[in-house]
């Protein structure tokens, strides 16, 4: 690890001040905890209690005490120069700072923190990880990071690539005594929301809208692809295609995570509570991601269209425009899924008329469920 704890025992009573006047105060108003969270992110010490395991008035005086820690760790980073190396909490309260000169040890105990000398500053550490930026591009290699408390730069690399991977950080001249290899037990990937009228493309050509989240996935257009293709943003592959006769389809997702919600292209998104068919005459409005969202009335139930591919049958008929790219997205009536995007003539310019597939036959065809907010 390649450091040396200087623990202080003499702390300046100043810093000891600022601290228990912050806990003091906190303590004080614990008989009105949910008053004191208030003043905080809505959401954010329910998380805490969540996750952490803390009462209110304790995620409240943690975030309290942090804010001040944070405060002296800013001031100490500006006050040290060339010689930080970095800072970081053990427990909830406890700020220790790493330094390479065991001179400025004593400036870091009289502001309250705990002093560690260290081989390499944090300045240092941070250039040789733009060093090995260009060079530790191989798949091999699924993160790296700095470890202040380490004070070393942290390679997670696939299992048997350590020996390349440490000929990879000496071409880029980073001393191997900085590094340190482990072996990932994951590869990362992104996490992303399956949201009901936003694009996805197929075969890394084609684009298409998501229809509805599901269980595992999403369904959409037959039309979009066949049983087989494969999907991206989000990823997945087609598991169930059926066109034409009808015109649905499931893609199973690799990693993302379906939501029940619809985007409305305005900044929002709108719950799905459930698939309840809507009746003729009744209002509705469509999402895609190429003209965004549309509304309109429904015209006709079991309609057929004859496509140039062949006739679909059982279609929802409705007055809403829509172009390329919209096919496979979102019908609602209110928070009710109706169907997914198929056809239709004119555009959002000039008006025209669109068909559905109702979301229930696709549903059925899958064996999926539809995810509700």
């Amino acid at each position: 690890m390649r450091r040396t704890s200087l623990r202080g025992v003499a702390v300046a009573t100043a810093t000891v001040g600022l601290f228990a006047g912050t806990i003091n105060a906190v303590a004080a108003g614990s008989t009105d905890a949910e008053s004191a969270a208030a003043g905080y992110t809505p959401g954010l010490v329910a998380a805490m209690e969540r996750d952490l395991g803390l009462t209110t008035a304790e995620a409240v005086d943690r975030l309290a005490v942090q804010e001040a820690l944070a405060a002296t760790q800013h001031g100490l980073e500006k006050s040290l120069g060339a010689s930080y190396a970095g800072a970081w909490l053990e427990g909830a309260d406890a700020l220790h700072v790493a330094v390479t000169d065991s001179a400025r040890a004593a400036a870091v105990r009289a502001a309250g923190a705990t002093p560690v000398v260290v081989d390499s500053s944090l300045a240092a550490l941070d250039a040789w990880t733009a060093d090995l930026d260009g060079a530790l591009s191989s798949s091999d290699v699924t993160s790296y990071h700095v470890d202040v408390e380490t004070n070393e730069i942290v390679i997670d690399v696939v299992e048997g690539a350590t020996a390349d991977v440490r000929a990879d950080v000496a071409a880029a001249g980073v001393p191997a005594s900085a590094v340190s290899l482990r072996q990932a037990t994951e590869r990362p990937r992104t996490f992303a929301d399956v949201i009901g009228g936003e694009a996805y493309f197929i075969d890394g050509s084609a684009r298409c809208s998501v229809g509805f989240a599901v269980t595992g996935g999403f369904v959409s257009a037959g039309h979009c692809g066949s049983v087989g293709s494969s999907a991206s943003e989000p990823s997945g592959t087609f598991e169930v295609s059926e066109f034409p006769g009808s015109d649905y389809s499931y893609v199973s997702v690799d990693s993302d995570t379906p939501v029940g919600v619809v985007d409305d292209w305005n900044g929002g998104t709108v719950a799905v509570e459930g698939s309840s068919p809507a009746a003729v005459g009744a209002s509705v409005c469509r999402s895609g991601s190429t003209t965004g969202w549309h509304c309109g009335t429904i015209e006709a139930l079991n309609a057929t269209v004859n496509y140039a591919e062949g006739s679909v049958s059982g279609l929802i008929q409705t007055d809403v425009c829509a172009e390329p790219g919209d096919s496979g997205g979102s019908l609602l009536a209110g928070s009710q899924a109706q169907g997914m995007t198929s056809g239709g003539s004119g555009n959002c310019s000039s008006g025209g008329q669109t068909f559905f597939q109702p979301v229930g036959e696709a549903l059925s065809a899958a064996g999926v469920s539809l995810l509700t907010s």
